[in-house]
């Protein structure tokens, strides 16, 4: 089974690694540094106290070569309309693509429109170009739990978690998906394939939307957020607002917000990919994680005030860090 990974970075490598562990003919795409180290000295993943070092096939976009079945997007959501044609060039009819991003994925209304006739939202997808590009038909939903970080080029550590959760749009449990999750299972990791995909994007979705934007807010690790009463607080509010949008789209979420509150803060020290983004001067996974729950949010008339308020907060923290980059390049 060949499957080429694109964007080997925290989760991408992740995944790589995993897949080719399970006995997948592996490619990476990347760029910059971290390319030009995992091609000079092979993909160096930590885990457990062990270091693997992964001598994977690894080339610049627009340079990859080969018939894929798989093509698995693991770039941030804010590169895809720079790294989507490249994507694109890769698929052919029977080619896959699975789309390990957080947040609401370009995917979510197929293969039914919503009820006010849907198809895209254009927090996650503008104008609709992932849906022309990709085509829903070749999607298979992926819903990823691990946490990983860039220790430096070439080197991804992983902290926590070992399940991604498959499942087609439709709900069918067919073949590709089962030769996926075999794949990821052999190489370690749980994968299971769900029949209503949708469930799991909103678990893990409920938690993102508040523990992610309220790090950027407090410069806080997970432990430290559900530690503080205010943002606490904050955090049950905003996942009790996202639970609702869920609920009206159908998904059926049986979580209590308290147990989820202190299963992150479990994690421990760790700081989400949303602040590790910020504090690197990077652009933000805002849209689908944050946006894409608000325009839900006014397509089905539930009120979203907590996400409306935090997420000016962080737009206005953002326009000042921007600032201070530029006053302080001259």
């Amino acid at each position: 089974m060949k499957v080429c990974v694109f964007g080997a970075g925290g989760i991408g490598a992740y995944l790589g690694s995993a897949l080719h562990r399970g006995g997948c003919d592996v490619s990476l795409v990347d760029q910059g540094e971290h390319l030009r180290a995992i091609q000079d000295s092979g993909l160096q993943f930590l885990h457990g106290g062990n270091r693997e070092v992964l001598r994977l096939p690894a080339c610049a976009p627009g340079e990859v070569t080969g018939a894929f079945d798989y093509v698995v997007i693991a770039v941030k959501t804010w590169s895809m309309p720079a790294a989507l044609d490249a994507i694109a060039g890769l698929l052919h009819d029977q080619c896959t693509v699975v789309s390990a991003h957080n947040g609401i994925p370009w995917w979510y209304f197929h293969p039914e429109a919503h009820c006010s006739g849907a198809r895209h939202l254009d927090s996650v997808d503008p104008g609709g170009a992932q849906w022309r590009a990709l085509d829903a038909a070749r999607a298979l939903g992926c819903v990823i739990y691990p946490a990983c970080e860039i220790d430096g080029p070439g080197v991804v550590r992983h902290i926590s978690g070992n399940r991604v959760a498959l499942g087609e749009p439709d709900g069918t449990k067919s073949a590709r998906a089962q030769a996926l999750s075999r794949a990821l299972r052999a190489g370690g990791v749980k994968a299971p394939v769900k029949t209503d995909i949708r469930n799991d994007l909103w678990l893990k979705l409920v938690g993102n939307l508040a523990f992610n934007p309220l790090s950027v807010l407090s410069g806080a690790t997970l432990a430290q957020l559900c530690a503080d009463a205010h943002t606490r607080t904050l955090a049950r509010d905003m996942m009790r607002e996202g639970q609702a949008v869920a609920t009206a789209l159908g998904a059926r979420l049986a979580i209590d917000i308290e147990q989820r509150i202190d299963g992150a803060a479990a994690v421990g020290a760790h700081k989400t990919s949303m602040l590790q983004d910020f504090e690197a001067g990077l652009p933000l996974e805002l849209d689908p994680v944050i946006g894409a729950v608000r325009e839900l949010g006014r397509l089905c008339a539930v009120a979203t005030p907590a996400i409306d308020r935090v997420h000016a907060e962080v737009l206005d923290s953002l326009r000042r860090r921007d600032l201070a980059a530029a006053e302080a390049a001259g």
